[in-house]
């Protein structure tokens, strides 16, 4: 079951996915165009170019999940992306705003808020 959280690493294949392509494929695309594992834990999202499917590739347990969302209305936004920056890292918060029909370029100023420093590595 997937469960998103902070912790979860999330990348967006920017280019529009051939959605015939099932896991083997999609790895493919991880591993050749992200220049990435796609069995190290981290959730890959491809879009088709009507931009009414997704599919989102996650390795967990020792075996791949591959989710799949057809829109009956309606098409996934474009997300705001620079066009050299292949894949395009979005967040848990992002990308459940994103199934949920949310314009991220609408709510992409976020307010400020307390993060806790990273413990410094003494070697």
């Amino acid at each position: 079951m997937l469960s998103l959280n902070s912790q979860l690493k999330i990348f967006v294949y920017t280019k529009a996915a051939d959605m015939r392509k099932g896991i083997d494929g999609l790895s493919g695309i991880v591993r050749g165009e992200f220049n990435a594992d796609p069995t190290d834990g981290s959730l890959f999202v491809f879009v088709n170019r009507q931009r009414d499917l997704m599919k989102l590739l996650h390795f967990e347990g020792g075996g791949f999940w591959l989710y799949y969302r057809v829109l009956e209305a309606g098409t996934f936004e474009s997300l705001p992306t620079q066009p050299d920056i292949n894949p395009h890292p979005i967040d848990a918060t992002q990308l459940t705003m994103w199934l949920s029909g949310i314009s991220l370029v609408a709510a992409q100023k976020r307010r400020k808020r307390f993060v806790l420093p990273r413990e410094k590595i003494v070697a």
